[in-house]
């Protein structure tokens, strides 16, 4: 199986999301194989992943979804996909609605808490709400220990919609999803273009 390709390339204010392509291995091994960057991206005790895992990963995600190298000035800094839902939980929640996801990792640690990963989460729910179509997009089970990630999801103008609680003994106590609908996103979009004009 062959990473699926697009020739999509999103600009966000600050930000450059273009195509992943089978040339980029090198750079996301080296993020897979971040404990630090693993720590938070991941939600069980993952340390290291293999050549062979994240190729797994990224080609198996890239059949059902857009996956993106993240850019600043031309210098790769993370990775991010918008995905067709495959939860059933969600699915079975909304069957006749389009639902999608984002996940995203921001490689670059010593670029954390610089806005970057708010500026990717709102072109990645631009494109998939004005271009894609999509109903809801969420984040998914943001686990309780990674703080950062839903507070880039909420600046975004996502919100809670589940919280799930994991088994004892693992590494987060509980996950929260977090959705927006494309009516809040078409509100959110036409309050701020009154505020600018």
């Amino acid at each position: 199986m062959k990473l699926v390709e697009h020739n999509v390339t999103l600009r966000g204010e600050r930000v450059v999301l273009r195509p992943m392509t089978e040339n980029d291995w090198d750079i996301l091994l080296a993020w897979n194989q971040d404990p630090e960057v693993l720590h938070f991206s991941e939600g069980g005790d993952v340390s290291s992943y293999s050549l062979d895992d994240i190729q797994e990963i990224y080609r198996g995600t890239s059949q059902a979804a857009f996956c993106f190298i993240i850019e600043i000035k031309g210098e790769p800094i993370g990775e991010c996909w918008l995905q067709r839902m495959n939860i059933e939980r969600i699915l079975k929640q909304y069957p006749d609605e389009d639902c999608r996801r984002i996940d995203l990792m921001i490689g670059g640690k010593d670029l954390w808490g610089q806005g970057y990963g708010t500026d990717t989460i709102q072109t990645l729910t631009r494109f998939g709400f004005e271009q894609e179509r999509a109903d809801r997009i969420f984040g998914w089970e943001i686990a309780d220990y990674n703080i950062r990630s839903l507070r880039v999801f909420q600046k975004a103008g996502y919100s809670t919609c589940a919280k799930i609680e994991h088994p004892p003994g693992g590494k987060a106590r509980y996950g929260q999803d977090v959705v927006m609908t494309r009516e809040q996103y078409m509100q959110m979009h036409a309050r701020r273009r009154e505020t600018s004009s």
